[in-house]
């Protein structure tokens, strides 16, 4: 969902989040060269596809048996566009990843912020450790979309202001609020993704439950469905195997 407003400040609202790979080398191959080095050495790619089912159970057992470095022996890089209180969260995934976030020391910021749609459960019922979210009633649903409208508009005309008067862009980027939209590349390799994923998505195939914040789920969602594709039977044994990282 994308809606500009017609104001002088020309905000833009949206519920989405977006990712793109947009470099990676990664396949299945990488980590069957990585896991069989330690018994035949170096091997050629021929020797690899003799044998389709050898290689889907012997990836299998190194994810069942938790033998993990051979999952590390690849690179995804992607660009996420995303609120920045989703990036606060992605940074605490910090083994086998690294990011690059577009800075507001050195470029205007634009105006760009989150509403969450109809799709977002508003209201958290429970304790911590043990709770859930329900749709929310209507008058809650247009409160929040209110008030967050008008509280960003508060919010970047005042950064507006500061800028126009000569403030640092470093300075004037404070009174700007955690929904604001930010970008960054993230790179990692498939052993952190799976350990991110097994934190970050909510799987009926997942051993250990997880109950990530909605947001960032969306992130995992997608960056999921590229790397399934180049991994797939990596992929497949994670799912096979209770989405628990090696």
């Amino acid at each position: 969902m994308t809606d500009t407003p017609a104001d002088d400040l020309k905000l833009s609202f949206r519920s989405d989040v977006t990712v793109e790979l947009v470099k990676h080398t990664a396949s299945d191959a990488d980590v069957l060269f990585a896991a069989r080095v330690s018994t035949i050495g170096e091997q050629s790619l021929d020797e690899l596809n003799k044998d389709p089912e050898r290689s889907k159970g012997l990836i299998n057992f190194l994810m069942r048996d938790r033998h993990g470095s051979p999952f590390e022996h690849n690179s995804m890089t992607f660009f996420i566009s995303a609120p920045i209180f989703v990036f606060r969260e992605f940074m605490r995934h910090r083994v086998g990843w690294s990011y690059n976030e577009e800075s507001g020391r050195y470029r205007e910021l634009q105006p760009v912020f989150y509403v969450p749609d109809e799709s977002r459960k508003l209201v958290q019922e429970g304790r911590p450790g043990k709770y859930q979210f329900v749709e929310g009633t209507q008058a809650q649903r247009e409160l929040v979309d209110r008030t967050m409208k008008d509280s960003y508009r508060q919010a970047y005309r005042a950064y507006q202001e500061m800028l126009a008067a000569g403030v640092a862009r470093e300075v004037a980027r404070s009174v700007l609020p955690v929904g604001l939209y930010s970008s960054m590349y993230a790179t990692c390799n498939a052993r952190s993704l799976m350990h991110f994923l097994g934190l970050r998505t909510r799987h009926e195939l997942a051993k250990v439950p997880s109950f990530p914040q909605r947001e960032i789920e969306m992130v995992g969602e997608k960056m999921e469905a590229e790397w399934a594709k180049l991994m797939p039977l990596t992929h497949a044994a994670f799912n096979a195997n209770g989405r628990i990282a090696p």
